[in-house]
C-alpha cells in the first residue's frame, strides 16, 4: 500500500510543491541503525521514499494553513480547491504505482508518471518516449515506405527494431527516455553499454546507432521534441578488414574434392555456382528452371534480389553450364546450406588459419542461449557461410572484368560499396586504372609495330 502527501520545499513565497511517494515492500527484509541501542536492528519489511516537483505553485503564508481548522470563509474555500487539485495528482499517482511492479518503481519512475500527468498522451499525440517511438515504427512496419520505393518494410527490419526496443528497455532501467534524450553523448555510452556489456561486434553495435538515428529523424517528421545533435551522430560502418572468399584455387580443390555424402554434393554444387552467379545465400537459393531464360540468342538468369529489389541479369557462362550439366541442386534451407558447406570445405581441407568471427554461444542453462561472434583465429572452413559466394566472385573477379560489371551482377550501388565490400581501397582501385594505362600503352605499340611493318612490305 502506498501513500502520497505534499511539501513545501522553498524558501520563495510562491513555489511549487514536491510530492512524496511513500510504501512498505514487505517481502524485503532491511536494517535500520537504532540510535537508543547502538546497534542495527533487522526488519522484515523496507520502507521506501521517493520525491519530485510538481508544477502546482502555492502561496507559502497559505500552505501553512492548508491542514487547519480553520474557520475563516476564504481559506476554507481555498483549502477544498487546493485539496480538490492535489487529489487529481494524488489519484493519477496511486493508479500508476498499482499497475507496475514495486521493484520497478524509484525516483525515475516517479518522474516519468508525474511528466505524464502534465503531458498526457492522447490517441492524436504521439508519445515522447523512445521506446514509444520505436514501437511506432514496429506497428506502422505494413504501410512504410521502404528503401525500394514500396510500401511495408521487410521482417528482416522489423526484427532489427524490435531488438533495438529491447537493448532501450534493458539501458534505461526504470528510466524512460524521452527522443530529445537522444544526443551524442547519450549515443557514446550507448554504444559503449552495446561493445563492453553486451560485447556485440562493432559493426552490429554501429548498425543500431544507425537504426536509432532513423528513429529520431522519423519522430522529427512526427512534430516529436528531438535533440539536433541526434543528426551528428556518426554510425559510418567500419572497414571490414577480415575478407572471407574462397580463391580459384580453392574453388577448383572442393570441385576435385571426392565426397561420399548427396547433402554435401548437392551443397557443394550450390556454393560453386553461388560462387559463380555472386548473389546472395537468399535469392541464390531460390534459383529454379524459370530463372533460366534466353534473350536474342543469349542465355542468362534474371532474378529479382529479395534484399534490395533490384532486377538482375546474370549471363550462362561455360562454366556454369559445367557445374549444372547435371541439373540444378535440388532445394535446401539457407540454414542447411550453411551447415553442410561448412562440412564440405572441412573435407576438401580447406583449413587455413585466418582471422575471423565465430558465432559462439557464451552463455547456457535456464533455457538461455547467449550467442556472440568472437574474433579470433580459425581455420578457414570454420567460418564458411553463405556470404562467401557473392565475396568470392566480386573479389576474385575485380581487375579482370570491369568493376561496372561485376557491379551490375552483385547490384552494388557504387563503386565505393564495393571496393569496401571485397576489402579495397583507393590504392587498389588506382593500380587498376594504372593497369588498364599499361596494357593500353602496350596494345597501342603492338599496333604501331604492325604498321610499320605493312609499310615495308609494300616497298618491296
Amino acid at each position: 500500500m502506498a501513500t502520497v502527501n505534499f511539501l513545501l520545499r522553498s524558501s520563495k513565497n510562491v513555489a511549487p510543491l514536491t510530492l512524496r511517494l511513500l510504501f512498505r515492500d514487505n517481502n524485503k527484509p532491511s536494517k535500520v541503525f537504532d540510535k537508543e541501542k547502538n546497534e542495527y536492528l533487522e526488519l522484515p519489511y523496507t520502507d521506501f521514499v521517493y520525491s519530485t516537483k510538481t508544477k502546482y505553485r502555492i502561496d507559502k503564508p497559505y500552505w501553512k494553513k492548508h491542514n487547519s481548522n480553520s474557520k475563516d470563509a476564504e481559506t476554507k474555500n481555498k483549502q477544498v480547491e487546493v485539496k480538490a487539485d492535489l487529489l487529481k495528482i494524488e489519484n493519477f499517482i496511486l493508479d500508476a504505482f498499482n499497475q507496475t511492479n514495486e521493484a520497478n518503481i524509484d525516483k525515475d519512475w516517479l518522474d516519468t508518471q508525474m511528466d505524464l500527468f502534465y503531458n498526457p498522451v492522447t490517441e492524436n499525440q504521439k508519445s515522447d518516449l523512445l521506446t514509444d517511438a520505436i514501437q511506432s515504427i514496429i506497428d506502422e512496419a505494413p504501410t512504410r515506405k521502404n528503401a525500394k520505393g514500396g510500401i511495408g518494410i521487410s521482417l528482416s527490419r522489423v526484427n532489427s527494431y524490435k531488438s533495438l526496443k529491447n537493448m532501450i528497455t534493458e539501458y534505461q532501467g526504470n528510466k524512460a527516455l524521452k527522443v530529445k534524450d537522444v544526443n551524442k553523448g547519450f549515443a557514446k555510452d550507448f554504444l559503449k553499454h552495446l561493445l563492453n556489456t553486451k560485447q556485440y561486434q562493432k559493426s552490429y553495435a554501429l548498425k543500431k546507432i544507425a537504426d536509432l538515428k532513423t528513429v529520431c529523424n522519423d519522430a522529427d517528421i512526427y512534430g516529436i521534441e528531438t535533440n539536433p545533435q541526434y543528426k551528428k551522430i556518426d554510425s559510418t560502418k567500419p572497414q571490414n578488414d577480415n575478407i572471407l572468399y574462397l580463391t580459384p584455387d580453392e574453388l577448383k580443390k572442393i570441385a576435385e574434392t571426392n565426397l561420399l555424402n548427396e547433402a554435401h554434393q548437392n551443397a557443394r554444387k550450390w556454393l560453386l555456382l553461388g560462387c559463380n552467379l555472386g548473389q546472395r545465400g537468399g535469392d541464390l537459393l531460390k534459383l529454379n528452371e524459370t530463372n533460366f531464360i534466353n534473350r536474342n540468342g543469349l542465355e542468362v538468369i534474371e532474378l529479382k534480389q529479395q534484399k534490395t529489389g533490384k532486377n538482375v541479369t546474370i549471363p550462362v557462362l561455360e562454366t556454369t553450364k559445367e557445374i549444372i550439366k547435371t541439373g540444378l541442386p535440388y532445394k535446401i534451407s539457407i540454414q542447411k546450406f550453411n551447415e553442410h558447406i561448412k562440412e564440405v570445405c572441412r573435407l576438401s581441407e580447406i583449413n587455413e588459419l585466418v582471422n575471423g568471427g565465430l558465432i559462439t554461444v557464451t552463455k547456457k542453462g535456464e533455457g538461455n542461449k547467449k550467442k556472440r561472434k568472437i574474433d579470433g583465429v580459425y581455420e578457414k572452413w570454420e567460418l564458411i557461410s553463405s556470404h562467401v559466394c557473392r565475396r568470392s566472385f566480386a573479389t576474385n573477379l575485380y581487375g579482370i572484368l570491369p568493376t561496372t560489371l561485376i557491379m551490375q551482377i552483385t547490384a552494388h550501388s557504387s563503386e565505393k560499396m564495393l571496393l569496401n565490400y571485397i576489402g579495397k581501397d583507393s590504392l587498389d582501385f588506382a593500380q587498376q586504372i594504372a593497369d588498364f594505362y599499361t596494357l593500353q600503352a602496350l596494345k597501342d605499340k603492338k599496333e604501331t609495330t604492325l604498321t610499320v611493318i605493312k609499310t615495308a612490305s609494300n616497298q618491296n
